[in-house]
């Protein structure tokens, strides 16, 4: 991993992902979007690993695409922007589904592609100077590459209007629309980002990773008989589970579950 990209895993589980471009606003690159795939990766398949919390350094969170690469974008064929792009695709995948809970924590401006990342975050807190813009269209091209995400975020009727404007909103405007979960004050913004840590460390580990997916698959489902049907297992088999019983002991025993305490129930 290069000095752009910054990843640390603390005693609680908690990794912190952090950009670490400020001369740059945080700009990325191919080599960064490879590092967060990369790093993706690894965190999610280390059960150790309870929530990860996205991040930058400087005065922005992302400026969005890195000028030279742009550059160097404008000479490919289609076919080498058709990888390119798959590139930056399979990353945001792995961040929309990243087993465990995810933070956006946006101190400043987050630009085109940054807006696809703080989509892709199961929550985000902003400080009240962040704010936010889909700009592509302002250079003639489009923000195609993180529409599904930012459209689950936001809707279609403000992507609507946010696509074709590339208008500049502020975080208070991010938050009415869905995109920012809280807006504080910047010398706050830690302090949130560890309130939602906390309440998430304090429910079973295997629930909350359960719970994500849980919110994710059912999503525009129909509500019929199949459906009741799969959500009827799922909560059997959920509630005989080691970490169902502990759960349910400790509450009737009027407890704190093992998990609590360092352990899993």
């Amino acid at each position: 991993m290069s000095d752009k990209l910054l990843c640390e895993v603390d005693s609680e589980g908690v990794a912190t992902v952090t950009l670490n471009r400020p001369k740059i606003h945080n700009a990325f690159d191919d080599e960064l979007i490879h590092e967060l795939a990369t790093t993706f990766d690894t965190l999610g398949q280390n059960p150790a690993v309870r929530v990860l919390v996205l991040a930058s350094n400087g005065k922005s969170f992302s400026a969005g695409a890195d000028l030279n690469w742009m550059k160097r974008m404008a000479t490919y064929s289609e076919e080498e922007n058709r990888r390119d792009a798959a590139a930056l695709a399979a990353m945001l995948y792995k961040l929309d589904t990243f087993p465990a809970p995810t933070i956006a924590r946006v101190q400043g401006a987050a630009f085109g592609g940054a807006v696809g990342l703080v989509s892709c975050c199961d929550m985000a807190v902003a400080s009240e100077r962040a704010s936010f813009c889909l700009s592509e269209v302002k250079i003639g091209l489009l923000p195609a590459t993180i529409s599904p995400y930012v459209i689950n975020a936001i809707g279609t009727r403000h992507a609507r209007r946010y696509f074709v404007t590339a208008e500049r909103f502020s975080a208070e405007r991010a938050e009415q629309m869905g995109l920012v979960s809280e807006v504080c004050a910047e010398g706050d913004l830690d302090l949130h980002v560890q309130k939602l840590v906390n309440a998430i460390a304090d429910n079973g580990p295997k629930a909350v990773a359960m719970a994500k997916q849980l919110a994710m698959s059912m999503s525009n489902r129909v509500i019929n008989d199949e459906l009741q049907g799969q959500t009827s297992a799922l909560i059997a088999a959920v509630r005989v589970s080691p970490e169902g019983q502990e759960g349910l002991s400790a509450f009737l025993e009027k407890r704190a579950p093992k998990w609590m305490n360092g352990g899993e129930g």
